[in-house]
């Protein structure tokens, strides 16, 4: 049984195959496009995903849309009704392109997909499932349990923006919602855009400013924002917001509330004003989530707890909920975003329509490291190379890994493509950018010199997971990047009253740890767990750096710079290390050196992207 699921025409389009009932495949559009965020339809991911079969469209038994187009634009209608005549000129822009596009979204899927196979028929094996129903199942049925709460929290589905589902064996079962315009993930992309970042990409700037500030209007958001219930439940002052009626996220009476307007990115300095806001929304959020996860805990006596959505990707307040402990243990899909509907509705026609058995490995996701895109051999990446003009030698594993643990030792920074891509916003240790975690310089320059972004964005770390403990205060694996934890106190340093003193960025140039190029300035760090069994190469990288230097742990970041997707061919590896001051490029078997490659390759890409 062969299941295609699809989400797309709003952001992050995706596809992803099952072969009887087994994740085979799944990659984002944007990958393929080098659009960040496509909402496209997702062609180029859907034919990856046939060709890792080696089949035709004709061939799959059904194709699964992650939700109802219909039950969205009853939204559009029923939340301009309730608003009119507030909010006429958001509804007379939205409304021609869904009965142009959105409303007809059975018949637009049916002719993109006739142009695969024009006989299938779509009458009866195209399918569509809902939003939330459609996360759910991306985190249950990949999850190792057989029995868990399912919590979904995003911007909005069709309605719901908040759910709650409960999972035995096959089965799963929608238990109760919030509904739209009630949102924590809208609540959260208002601040990311009165704090001037692009909303439905700037969140985890958010989240990542917020160390820097103090929390000192939460008090000003739980009394006038949204009122939060003992049981995490919750309801939005929607005077304060615009995104029911108007172009905006937020209004003049959000504005007064805090006294200035929301930041201009183009023109607006980051103050410590924004930082204590990003500070606040996130304590905000951490208090809704941990009331909603302590009371379905204590409601339903299920020790799993399985997460998606959006917010799912806020990892500090993930981390906080594992610590907390109301669940024992907790498992969270790597692609929470609507790509990774994709994945569940073809999950729910495999358990939920078709009733096919379920079966699980404890301890064990069925994700397979989420290492499901596209790879390429050592001979296509030579010829691609060579096709670019690069310089380059192949190495057996050994030396090769010997010469990348010996550059990182060195400080060098190193772009590092290998096997299958990852599926999720997270690079995992396949199409990353690697270094030193020791150097107290490496943070501020893979910023601004590689990955030409905000100077005060975190790293993260990737450590074996036979030394987590030792190095961070986590109990428990963490493949996929969505937990925050502590550096362990016998690798921190001691700082100064002068250091301790210090606020906003000025905190930035401290050095608070063993690993500075890491650790975020209240000592926090986004760990990924290193897997022999996941990724035997990467796992090997990291041993072989150990042995060098008796750290376990190298910087992670995602192999791209700002405003671009990570990379997926060989071609978009070798122009961001031109276009860039990574000083190596390892890919498949072949060592790249920046000084034995013709500069002027690289010149166009990098002047595009410098920041001021």
């Amino acid at each position: 049984m062969k299941i295609l699921g699809i989400s797309a025409f709003y952001h992050d389009s995706a596809a992803a195959m099952l072969d009887n009932g087994q994740i085979v495949a799944a990659a984002q559009e944007e990958r393929f496009t080098r659009i960040k965020h496509d909402a496209a339809f997702p062609a180029n991911a859907i034919d990856y995903c046939l060709d890792e079969l080696g089949i035709s469209l004709n061939e799959v038994d059904y194709v699964v849309f992650y939700d109802k187009p219909f039950l969205k634009f009853e939204r559009l209608l029923e939340t301009y009704l309730a608003f009119a005549p507030r909010g006429f000129q958001s509804f007379r822009k939205a409304i021609p392109i869904w009965l142009k596009e959105k409303l007809f979204q059975k018949d637009l899927l049916r002719k993109e997909l006739q142009r695969h196979a024009p006989d299938f028929d779509w009458e009866n094996k195209l399918l569509f499932g809902e939003h939330h129903q459609s996360h759910a199942a991306s985190a249950f049925y990949p999850s190792p349990f057989t029995e868990a709460v399912v919590l979904t929290m995003d911007g909005v589905g069709e309605w719901a923006t908040t759910s709650v589902a409960i999972g035995r064996g096959n089965k799963l079962e929608m238990m109760k919602e919030i509904h739209f315009p009630h949102s924590l993930g809208l609540l959260y992309s208002a601040f990311t855009y009165y704090t001037g970042f692009r909303v439905n990409s700037g969140e985890y700037k958010l989240m990542g400013l917020a160390p820097y500030g103090t929390p000192k209007y939460v008090d000003v958001i739980l009394s006038n924002l949204v009122d939060v219930k003992d049981d995490g439940t919750f309801r939005l002052d929607m005077s304060y917001f615009d995104y029911c009626t108007g172009l905006t996220m937020t209004n003049g009476k959000f504005n007064a509330l805090f006294g200035r307007p929301a930041r201009k990115p183009d023109n607006d300095p980051l103050e410590q004003f924004h930082m204590d806001i990003a500070s606040s929304i996130q304590a905000v959020t951490e208090e809704i989530v941990l009331r909603l996860t302590r009371d379905l805990a204590n409601h339903y006596g299920i020790e799993n707890l399985c997460l998606a959505g959006g917010v799912a990707l806020n990892c500090v307040a993930n981390g906080k909920v594992l610590k907390d402990r109301a669940f024992q243990n907790i498992w969270i899909q790597p692609a929470s975003g609507d790509a990774g509907g994709a994945l569940g509705a073809a999950l729910c026609a495999n358990y939920r329509f078709l009733d096919k058995e379920r079966s699980t490995v404890p301890e064990k996701d069925s994700m397979a490291g989420s290492y499901l895109g596209p790879e390429w051999s050592d001979e296509i990446i030579s010829q691609r190379l060579g096709a670019v003009g690069a310089v380059f030698t192949r190495f057996d594993d050994v030396p090769l890994i010997d010469m990348t643990a010996d550059a990182l030792a060195e400080e060098r920074a190193i772009g590092w493509m290998q096997g299958r891509m990852e599926f999720g916003p997270r690079a995992l240790g396949a199409r990353s950018i690697l270094a030193d975690p020791r150097s107290p310089k490496m943070q501020k320059m893979l910023n601004l010199k590689v990955k030409y972004r905000e100077s005060f964005r975190p790293f993260a770390p990737s450590i074996l997971i036979e030394d987590l403990q030792d190095w961070f205060e986590l109990d428990t694996a963490s493949p996929y990047m969505l937990l925050v934890a502590e550096v362990n106190e016998k690798h921190r340093k001691n700082m100064s009253k002068e250091e301790e003193a210090l606020f906003g960025i000025e905190k930035l140039n401290v050095s608070r740890s063993e690993i500075p190029a890491i650790t975020h300035v209240d000592y926090s760090a986004r760990v990924q767990t290193v897997h022999q069994d996941t990724n035997p190469r990467y796992h090997q990288l990291i041993s072989a750096f150990k042995e060098r230097t008796g750290c376990p742990v190298l910087v992670n970041t995602s192999f791209n710079v700002r405003g671009e997707p990570i990379v997926c061919t060989p071609d978009d590896a070798f122009r961001c290390f031109m276009g860039t001051d990574l000083d190596n490029l390892v890919i498949g078997n072949y060592f790249l050196r920046k000084e034995d490659q013709d500069l002027s390759l690289g010149s166009d890409y990098k002047n595009t992207f410098k920041l001021d």
